[in-house]
């Protein structure tokens, strides 16, 4: 029998964080070529860390738990996720440990990024080290795929308490099967499902994932196109917003935030996607994984706004028609 804890905090994350350096350019340029770089900015960003930032911007109780460098990138993060209020008891700072890097190049005509990272070996979160009373505190539990072993452990605690689990993944991890299947809220990229299954279609393949680990939904974002979700046997689509794009950088970790959030408030999954796409895209309007963080009442104007004017919506025909209202497969 599972001991009972308080769920002190809505939303705890295990995962990753990264300080930024982005670097705006007019275009990006062809291999081998060359080009003036007209801004140059540090930032804080980093899958998990970012998505528990829109949390608590959203009024949520959140919590991180990872590792940080002490060397100047790792104060700055530190900085920046105190700023939000979340609490910081289990992150642990790594003397004489470089924080986990990226190079952003943003090219200013598109707002699309190409990103260049480095995390060293010591920053690397042992699996004891995640016990259970840092995560049965929890209503919901954020995780990413990168430390496999560790998410695993949180998340297998998580389920031993009936904590929810959401899970941000892009890439194919060894051991990732084990993660798959005590997750909850699968939010996957665009090409991840079709990577794991080799079912070209996102439709079979999200059907595929769902019924083979028995998740409660199985979804992936889009970009600007929105984000499709399956959720039991109902296909769920939600198209992007139109935004003036200055940076991408970040718009999926601020959507997985957005979209926990949505699901610890009880929201239908329709209401969800479109919330969780709407605050990734305002996000895209500054530069910086976290520059454009919105406001609730921010995110729900430009829904408004959007329902007054569909042009306002970005649908991809591949996903719209009988998938928007919602079908049967």
């Amino acid at each position: 029998m599972a001991l009972e804890f308080d769920r002190e905090f809505d939303l705890v994350g295990v995962g990753l964080n990264a300080t930024d350096t982005l670097v705006v350019v007019d275009r990006y340029p062809s291999c081998g070529g060359k080009v003036r770089i007209e801004d140059e900015i540090v930032s804080p960003g980093g899958q998990v860390a970012t998505a528990l930032a829109t949390v608590a911007k959203l009024g949520l109780r959140a919590k991180y738990i990872g590792t940080v460098g002490d060397d100047e990138r790792g104060r700055i993060q530190i900085a920046s996720l105190r700023e939000t209020g979340m609490n910081l008891d289990d992150v642990e700072i790594r003397a004489g440990c470089p924080n986990q890097s990226a190079y952003i190049v943003v090219d200013r005509t598109s707002g699309e990024r190409t990103v260049f990272w480095s995390r060293p070996d010591c920053l690397y979160l042992d699996p004891a080290r995640i016990t259970v009373d840092k995560i049965a505190c929890a209503r919901m539990l954020h995780i990413d795929g990168h430390d496999t072993a560790t998410v695993e452990q949180a998340a297998r605690l998580a389920r031993e308490h009936g904590i929810p689990v959401s899970l941000d993944v892009d890439t194919i991890y060894p051991g990732l099967d084990r993660v798959l299947s005590l997750v909850d809220y699968l939010v996957a990229s665009t090409e991840f499902p079709s990577r794991w299954t080799g079912e070209a279609d996102p439709f079979r393949a999200l059907e595929v994932l769902q019924s083979r680990f028995q998740m409660k939904v199985a979804a992936m974002t889009l970009g600007a196109d929105g984000a499709l979700a399956r959720v039991e046997n109902v296909v769920v689509y939600s198209p992007g917003f139109v935004v003036n794009a200055v940076d991408t950088t970040g718009a999926g970790d601020v959507f997985h935030g957005a979209f926990c959030y949505s699901v610890l408030n009880g929201e239908p999954m329709r209401d969800t996607l479109e919330f969780a796409n709407a605050m990734a895209a305002l996000n895209c309007t500054r530069l910086g994984a976290r520059g454009g963080i919105a406001t609730a009442a921010e995110a729900h104007r430009l829904m408004e706004q959007a329902r007054l004017n569909p042009a306002a919506r970005r649908s991809n025909p591949g996903f719209a028609g009988p998938a928007f209202t919602g079908f049967k497969k």
